[in-house]
């Protein structure tokens, strides 16, 4: 801040929406040391901020940033952070027209007597402003409970009067609701439905507000994870208009690829085609290759703050279903101006990359360009043609781009392996739906080279893009993958040493330490076992601007780039290297740069909001598939042992469940953490990790997801180790393990299952 010269426009409106308070012009002038005439230009220059809406004044004669919150106001608790935090947004607040909502914490110890504020009260609280969009709430009186909306599956049963019962689709949730004919808001038997609990916690009753789509249509089963997870469907009319209204860009001073054969490399179903490869030996470097990653040009069409980038940032990222998409952005753009289509022209934003024959990246540059699509391929004809049976489309292209490409892809994979990516083999689980909408088969999603080396060309692209923007000063919205978590790792450590497999000492180990067991378990039965272990141990992958590290693919700094058209934080990426490059419009707005932990945050909710839809969504097609082989056995496998029971895999579907453990007879079983095993107490009988059991299929929940399984038999036990001197493998009984005796093995089933994810 300079003293004694009149502030610009720009700084004047910076300092008043950075402080904390309302601001006379008596304090302004004090900051920026203005005196005599300097105080009358000062006084105009507020007037015209005012007069533009930019600042606004109260009767006291200071000046604040409109958007900023009054001193006292009602809000509603919305969610509890990470660390504790009860968060709580404005009682009215427009986020498709006001963008993101500020972050409010309620502080506790300011709260007047009475219950302690939980997540759905409205209260009415003061206001302190602790930083650019950040508030500290202190509660002056509680206002009530928002009604809590539920949602579930509405049944008439026999002989309760008339009297509906709504039986919630989370497992977590284990209260049924009553729902009275008055309040049955034209529900039928076998419906999903919102309802909203009224009448007290005792009474659990509730009133149907709102009907989702009957449980026997297959459509419902994405509708429920659409609806239970909160995910956005519509888009705003504005943000439509805004899509529909694009047109072709300019060549302008676009680099002019349109001559070079870039091809997309897709799956057979994809509708939408975002990224185009290219690749040719390098002449100055032997062994070394030039590579092109072309990626539609979305900052070019979904400009900053504009009804369209406020719809897709609400989003966040775009969410997929067995039967359908909700994409991030409208069809206009997705299927059309943003899909590289073949020999159509398309406006990129491209990476151009030179590795040398070791794999490294030697240098890289970013164009705003336009290409012209050579072919649309899959993963599958691409494959075959490198395996030597090329189509009549393909043959042509072997030469000049399909080899190059396999030749690049090679020496990137080597690098990667000479890095020590972690390379864990988890098999992709593949639905296929018949024409009536329901599950006509469940199987394995086939690993092709071809879909690694778009990987590896993918991910050498996104760390280029985090290069190019440390190298430009610029800030980055990372993707970081930190170490595990200690606790995580000595749990790993304790559980391989029951198998006989070492993992070295310390609380810190690298991605090659984890390589090393897998290769040493890889070709024995408890492979799949370790691979899936050791994923539960790693730390969860988040967008944050500050970097650290990609641990899973061993990279110190990593950002994703490469899918604009279906996820926000490639697209921040995008306009921040268009910035950073000087590349022309829709670049990264100088007060979006102070924003990126908010952008980190609130994206990295939307990832796992996405994806815990996918699951469920997953869980009830499964469940829905399995309804039908209620009492028949199948070979699977144990995944997790909880003190409640036990998780198990069927071989052949994929399928998981609960085995209660009320289930497992009538003595006591104890839970030891350390080993991943239930012990009998009388008969010293053990259920563990990995065991293969023949497993009864009792009952499939398509409402919930759930499935509930009881042993019929052990096919296989793990063969197990003593864990070595000083690990926590003599564990006393939980307490928490409740004694359910049963009259026989395969006792009374659970009304639902309870699977923790």
């Amino acid at each position: 801040m300079a003293k004694g010269k009149v502030p610009t426009r720009d700084e004047l409106l910076a300092f008043i929406k950075e402080s904390a308070t309302p601001v006379g012009k008596r304090e302004i002038a004090r900051a920026f040391g203005l005196k005599g005439d300097q105080r009358i230009e000062l006084k105009q220059l507020l007037r015209d901020l005012r007069d533009t809406g930019d600042i606004a004044a109260d009767r006291a004669k200071t000046f604040k940033d409109p958007k900023a919150l009054t001193d006292i106001t009602v809000l509603e608790i919305v969610r509890v952070d990470d660390d504790g935090h009860l968060l709580a947004v404005p009682r009215r607040h427009d986020e498709e027209k006001e963008g993101p909502p500020p972050r409010i914490e309620i502080n506790p110890q300011g709260s007047r007597r009475g219950p302690a504020p939980a997540v759905g009260d409205r209260v009415l609280a003061s206001l302190k402003r602790r930083g650019k969009n950040t508030y500290e709430a202190r509660i002056i009186r509680t206002l009530g409970s928002a009604p809590r909306r539920v949602l579930g599956l509405y049944e008439e049963p026999d002989g309760r009067n008339g009297i509906g019962l709504v039986t919630p689709t989370d497992r977590k949730l284990k209260a049924s609701y009553d729902i009275r004919p008055a309040d049955k808001n034209g529900a039928e038997p076998g419906d999903i439905v919102w309802v909203e609990p009224s009448g007290g916690a005792l009474a659990r009753r509730a009133r149907v507000s709102e009907r989702v789509g009957a449980m026997s249509d297959p459509r419902t089963v994405s509708l429920i994870s659409i609806a239970a997870n909160d995910i956005p469907v519509e888009f705003p009319a504005a943000a439509l208009e805004e899509a529909e209204r694009a047109k072709a860009a300019p060549l302008g001073h676009r680099l002019d690829l349109r001559d070079t054969p870039l091809v997309t490399i897709d799956g057979e179903d994809a509708r939408d085609f975002d990224d185009a490869v290219f690749a040719e030996p390098d002449p100055d470097h032997p062994g070394g290759w030039r590579l092109l990653v072309a990626i539609a040009d979305v900052a070019w069409y979904v400009r900053p703050d504009k009804p369209l980038d406020r719809a897709a940032y609400r989003r966040g990222t775009s969410v997929y279903f067995p039967d359908r998409v909700v994409p991030m952005l409208p069809e206009a753009l997705s299927n059309h101006w943003c899909s590289l289509v073949p020999h159509e022209d398309r406006p990129v934003l491209a990476a151009e990359m030179w590795i040398d024959a070791e794999g490294r990246l030697k240098r890289h540059r970013f164009h705003r360009a336009m290409i012209r699509s050579a072919a649309r391929l899959t993963y599958n004809r691409v494959q075959r043609a490198q395996d030597g049976m090329p189509d009549a489309e393909i043959a042509p292209l072997m030469g000049p781009v399909i080899r190059p490409l396999y030749g690049a892809y090679k020496v990137l994979l080597a690098a990667r392996e000479k890095r020590g990516a972690l390379d864990l083999d988890l098999p992709e689980r593949k639905v296929t739906l018949g024409e009536d909408g329901r599950i006509a088969e469940i199987g394995v999603r086939e690993r092709l080279d071809s879909h690694k080396l778009i990987e590896e060309f993918m991910v050498l692209a996104n760390v280029a893009a985090a290069q190019a923007l440390e190298q430009r000063h610029t800030p980055c919205l990372y993707r970081v993958h930190d170490n595990p978590d200690a606790a995580k790792i000595e749990g790993l450590r304790e559980f391989l040493g029951t198998l006989g497999v070492g993992l070295p000492a310390g609380p810190r180990i690298r991605p090659g330490d984890l390589n090393r067991v897998l290769h040493q378990v890889a070709d024995k039965p408890v492979a799949r076992l370790v691979n899936e272990t050791m994923l539960r141990s790693q730390s969860q992958a988040v967008y944050s601007p500050d970097n650290l590290g990609h641990f899973g693919l061993a990279l110190a700094r990593y950002a994703h780039f490469t899918s604009p058209i279906r996820r926000f934080p490639d697209l921040i990426v995008h306009r921040a290297l268009i910035s950073a490059y000087g590349l022309g419009e829709g670049g990264l707005p100088d007060a979006d740069k102070g924003r990126f932990a908010e952008f980190g945050e609130h994206l990295s909710m939307c990832e796992r909001r996405a994806v815990a839809a996918e699951r469920g969504a997953m869980d009830r097609y499964v469940a829905a598939f399995m309804a039908s082989h209620v009492g028949a056995t199948f070979p699977g496998r144990v995944t997790s042992v909880t003190r409640f029971g036990l998780f198990a895999e069927l071989d052949a579907s994929g399928a998981d469940g609960l085995i209660p453990i009320r289930s497992l007879g009538q003595e006591f079983f104890r839970h030891d953490e350390g080993r991943q095993m239930l012990i009998g107490e009388r008969t010293g009988e053990t259920f563990g990790l990995g065991d293969r059991l023949r497993l009864k299929l009792v009952e499939a929940d398509i409402a919930t997801g759930g499935l509930l399984f009881e042993i019929v038999d052990v096919i296989e036990r793990v063969e197990r180790h003593a864990v070595p001197h000083g690990r926590r493998h003599d564990r006393r009984p939980d307490r928490h393990t409740p004694r359910r005796p049963v009259a026989q093995r395969g006792g009374p089933k659970d009304k639902r299952s309870r699977r923790r994810r």
